[in-house]
């Protein structure tokens, strides 16, 4: 991490996200959905084709467990998915809700931390994950604009919901496709994404590696939700100063 191919990239991804979000700033859901749905396919098929070729000798024609489309950023693709072919607004509402801090700062933290393979691979594989986190990113940042969907404090508590549901599945999922052999960690909640961090490390326990990973995801999406939660807390003061005005 952070050598210089990283920070080069790094460089590359900043002018793909600042440009993609000026292009993209203007359109409204379905074209949104619809663009982001069809870079995922063609990442999740770069990826598919790469791995099992890269692993043939070991799997033969399969793809490895620890790359099916659990990881946070990876599962995106079948929540865009579902925006892009349901008609449900309130399932809509309910994936934006945690879509909108989940690819931002996911995304953010996959550039910023990203995996061996997407350094050294073919390059190929390096454009599929460093453009596709940054195309997640921009997908967020065009929500944030407020232009497709005005985010409220209800939206706040839906994303909570979401994620901690998202938890037990990835408890489970690990649980249930884990062997003897191969631990999988999708979502992290195994093991920290890397060893030695400052925070998230497993140097007490996996609880209270779990306790630390809940509360910095708190304060991320608490992070992302600052705006309609400040402007949520000023109506209720103006609305109760209004009343004991009138009393």
């Amino acid at each position: 991490m952070f050598g210089t191919k990283h920070l080069i990239i790094l460089a590359v991804c900043a002018v793909v996200v600042a440009a993609g979000f000026f292009f993209a700033r203007k359109w409204d859901l379905e074209k949104l959905t619809k663009v982001l749905f069809l870079i995922g396919i063609v990442s999740e098929l770069i990826k598919i084709f790469y791995y099992i070729i890269t692993n043939e000798a070991e799997y033969g024609g399969l793809l490895p467990k620890s790359d099916l489309p659990f990881h946070l950023c990876s599962i995106q693709i079948l929540f865009f998915a579902a925006l892009r072919f349901l008609k449900s607004e309130k399932i809509k509402e309910l994936l934006i809700s945690f879509m909108v801090p989940s690819c931002l700062l996911g995304g953010l933290a996959a550039l910023l931390i990203p995996t061996s393979s997407s350094l050294n691979g073919l390059w190929i594989l390096t454009v599929q994950y460093f453009g596709y986190h940054c195309a997640i990113m921009i997908f967020s940042m065009v929500i944030l604009r407020g232009k497709v969907m005005k985010l409220e404090v209800k939206h706040y508590f839906m994303c909570l919901k979401f994620l901690l549901g998202l938890l037990f599945f990835a408890i489970y999922i690990n649980s249930i496709l884990s062997t003897e052999t191969t631990t999988l960690n999708f979502m992290y909640v195994v093991d920290p994404p890397k060893e030695g961090l400052p925070w998230l490390n497993k140097d007490d326990g996996w609880l209270m590696y779990m306790i630390r990973y809940g509360i910095l995801v708190l304060v991320c999406v608490t992070a992302c939700y600052a705006k309609p939660i400040v402007v949520a807390i000023r109506d209720r003061v103006r609305s109760r100063s209004a009343v004991a005005k009138n009393n």
